[in-house]
């Protein structure tokens, strides 16, 4: 699982969200966003993440940028 920013929640929001890796770093969003949410990356976009705190303490891989196929 990754964590993938919702957008226009006026605050931050994160959404867990199963990942295949597919190099060092790199991962391919799976699931479905449900229809009353936006994410900052839909499914199967590849992304680059990095590890991040949350504002509860806890720590968790999240989606950074968008990566091409190439």
């Amino acid at each position: 699982m990754i964590y993938v920013a919702l957008v226009r929640e006026g605050s931050a929001v994160w959404r867990a969200v199963p990942a295949e890796e597919v190099a060092d770093g790199e991962f391919v969003l799976g699931g479905a966003m449900p229809e009353d949410e936006r994410w900052e990356f839909i499914p199967g976009t590849r992304v680059r993440c990095e590890e991040r705190s949350f504002s509860d303490g806890s720590r968790g891989l999240v989606a950074v940028a968008r990566l091409s196929e190439g």
